[in-house]
């Protein structure tokens, strides 16, 4: 059984210190950068975001001066031409400036054949006779049945004429419709997308604020670290070595230890001496030190003490 405890005195703590090379170049630089942590912190005065533009701003006042003509916007409602009033609304002027002429024309060539008859009746000595009556009686009917002929074709087509012009006309307020409603339609859709591109312009500048704001709030925590940032890799932590101081049954023993190695050579059993040969141990020595500490020992002891019980 062999026991060896050794004795060792020194010093408690042991302190790193920089190279004398760069110990003034680090002092400076530590100092420098302690003077620009300690700087205060320079807003920037100038504008964050473009705003908008002149030419934008003529365009916003523009589309804002445009009004929605939604009293007259909606669906379109059309009418007929069979409804009352309509058709003839349409047929008078085609007949006005085109079948009273004819008429007109139909009456002056009768009445001229009806002179050059009686011209000739004249002649002929039978004026104011029964075949003078009888041709003037002719003419008469053959006035009214071209008459009668005019005024059907006129009336047949001044319908055609007044239904096309009213097709025609029914057709342009349909467009017309619908062309207010899509210009109230594109009223919208610009204002709205004006307003978008100005609500772009106001988010911008409201981010830009943010941002200032953050960076400014941020200033003192960004020159810690920067100031922390100049201490990494230098040795400015205290590196200790502490060491115990052995106690009087430590050198006791320790002393016992070369005892028990002289009693060893001469054959002497040293287990008998503490009553027989020891029974194998139920604990570890590294149980029976952590028990003996937590009983009051120190693990120089216990250490000491477990060699002494055969651990």
């Amino acid at each position: 059984m062999t026991s060896h405890v050794d004795t060792i005195q020194g010093p408690i703590g042991q302190e790193s210190s920089l190279s004398n090379w760069a110990g003034p170049y680090v002092t400076d630089m530590l100092g420098k950068g302690k003077a620009l942590a300690s700087t205060p912190y320079q807003a920037y005065s100038g504008p964050l975001t473009a705003g908008q533009s002149g030419l934008q701003n003529q365009a916003y006042q523009g589309l804002s001066s445009l009004s929605m003509p939604t009293s007259t916007m909606g669906a379109y409602s059309p009418t007929s031409f069979n409804d009352p009033g309509v058709a003839q609304q349409y047929m008078n002027p085609y007949l006005s400036a085109s079948l009273e002429p004819q008429l007109a024309e139909a009456q002056r060539q009768a009445d001229i054949q009806r002179v050059q008859g009686a011209g000739r009746m004249t002649k002929a000595g039978a004026y104011g006779g029964s075949r003078q009556a009888i041709m003037e009686s002719e003419g008469i009917r053959n006035l009214l049945r071209n008459m009668a002929d005019i005024t059907g074709q006129g009336y047949n087509q001044a319908f055609m004429q007044g239904q096309g012009q009213f097709n025609t006309e029914e057709q342009r307020r349909q467009q017309a419709q619908q062309s207010t409603n899509q210009y109230g339609f594109d009223v919208a859709n610009a204002q709205q997308g004006a307003g978008a591109v100005q609500r772009g312009i106001e988010g911008e500048g409201i981010a830009a604020d943010y941002g200032q704001f953050k960076e400014e709030r941020d200033d003192p925590f960004k020159k810690l670290q920067y100031q922390q940032s100049l201490l990494q890799g230098m040795p400015v932590e205290a590196q200790a070595n502490t060491y115990t101081q052995p106690t009087g049954l430590s050198s006791l023993l320790g002393g016992a230890g070369g005892i028990f190695d002289f009693l060893g050579t001469m054959g002497i059993d040293v287990s008998k001496l503490f009553g027989g040969t020891p029974a194998t141990p139920k604990i570890t020595r590294q149980q029976r030190i952590d028990q003996l500490v937590a009983e009051g020992q120190t693990r120089a002891d216990a250490t000491n003490l477990a060699m002494l019980e055969g651990l």
